[in-house]
């Protein structure tokens, strides 16, 4: 395991792998209901430093659990206790890549707040209307992988709805570019409704 940490530091910097003192706000569901064991908690800075995280991660056997603001309630964002799973911490990845006014869409990394991405957009003259509890904390990420409800899901839909396009990284560690502003595209295959919600 040594090699592999030693890899993912070389890929994100050794200040974003974490493995020593308290890391319970990974290992540890919001409601401290359930509490895992991480090899460590790695935080990428883009999606080319995910992709590499997931390729070190695949050669050496090694579990990966994503995870954005670690506000679910299914417990699926923490380690199991073996203590051989890595973390995927997305927070590094909050940017608001764009806004796109004329087409009404903005584009966001996967570890944007969800609160931040809803005062961009009011900022902007818009509307984003999904709204959760947790919207201070929770990322865009973890409510597309959830897909998220919230309190005007019977108006607006579920974040499936408000989704037209995603650049993801594969198990394989490569990326899937699905980035698109298109709201009718009947081309092949929506691999995006078969990510959102997984």
């Amino acid at each position: 395991m040594t090699d592999l940490l030693d890899s993912l530091r070389a890929i994100v910097g050794a200040p974003h792998v974490l493995t020593d003192g308290d890391l319970g706000a990974w290992e540890q569901d919001w409601r401290k209901r359930a509490r895992g064991k991480a090899l460590a908690v790695v935080r990428p800075a883009d999606t080319a430093q995910v992709a590499a995280v997931v390729k070190a991660c695949a050669a050496a056997g090694t579990a990966i659990v994503p995870q954005g603001g670690n506000t679910g309630l299914a417990v699926g964002a923490i380690p199991d206790e073996s203590g051989t799973q890595v973390v995927l911490s997305l927070t590094r990845m909050n940017a608001i890549r764009g806004i796109d006014a004329a087409n009404l869409t903005m584009t966001v990394d996967a570890g944007c707040v969800l609160q931040t991405l809803q005062e961009a957009a009011d900022q902007a003259g818009f509307l984003f209307p999904l709204s959760l509890a947790a919207e201070g904390s929770c990322t865009i990420g973890g409510n597309l992988a959830t897909n998220a409800g919230g309190t005007q899901v019977v108006r607006y839909g579920n974040t499936r709805d408000l989704c037209l396009g995603l650049e993801v990284v594969t198990a394989q560690g490569e990326v899937w570019d699905g980035l698109t502003g298109l709201r009718k595209d009947n081309t092949g295959y929506d691999l995006r409704d078969l990510l959102v919600g997984s």
